[in-house]
């Protein structure tokens, strides 16, 4: 199974469309964002892609009242966690949080085959050594909205073969 993976989109939701769109394109069955949606709006030409979309908060948090209404209305397609995520997809487990700091314990956990974080605007895939004397994937996928970087970058996943890569969008 492919998937997405995005982070803070800050109210730019025509490049987190264009980043779940070209995903798609690649054979991408769902989309991970790891927080800073800021509002519902961010999210509507995204859902109509048709692709499920996991998401948490983040600290720019929002209206959470709003996307649990949207979710709501979503026909199954928007899942809005809250603050973090444990989830399986594809036969991995995963785990969704905005922190890089909250994210590297949970992959120290040996607990998930991945985690998924964000808030730090720089996109980075590593193995993190975990307890159980293995590694867990750690992605971040930067930011889709580029902001405070030099480019907007998301992630593509393959859960099958556990292969990631940074994306950049053009601009």
């Amino acid at each position: 199974m492919k998937i997405c993976i995005v982070s803070d989109s800050h109210d730019r939701g025509p490049l987190l469309a264009e980043a779940i769109a070209l995903a798609k394109t690649e054979g991408a069955e769902a989309v991970i964002h790891c927080g800073d949606l800021i509002g519902i709006n961010t999210l509507k030409a995204s859902l109509k892609l048709g692709l499920p979309i996991h998401a948490v908060h983040g600290n720019n948090l929002g209206d959470p009242v709003a996307f649990a209404q949207l979710a709501c209305r979503s026909e199954g397609l928007l899942h809005y966690h809250g603050n973090d995520a444990a989830i399986e997809l594809g036969g991995r487990k995963i785990f969704i949080t905005h922190y890089p700091h909250i994210g590297r314990a949970f992959a120290c956990t040996g607990d998930y085959d991945l985690v998924c974080c964000g808030h730090s605007h720089v996109p980075e895939i590593r193995h993190e050594p975990n307890v159980k004397g293995g590694s867990t994937w750690l992605v971040n996928p930067g930011t889709v909205a580029g902001l405070g970087a030099p480019e907007a970058t998301w992630a593509m996943g393959d859960l099958a073969t556990m292969t990631f890569e940074i994306r950049v969008l053009p601009r």
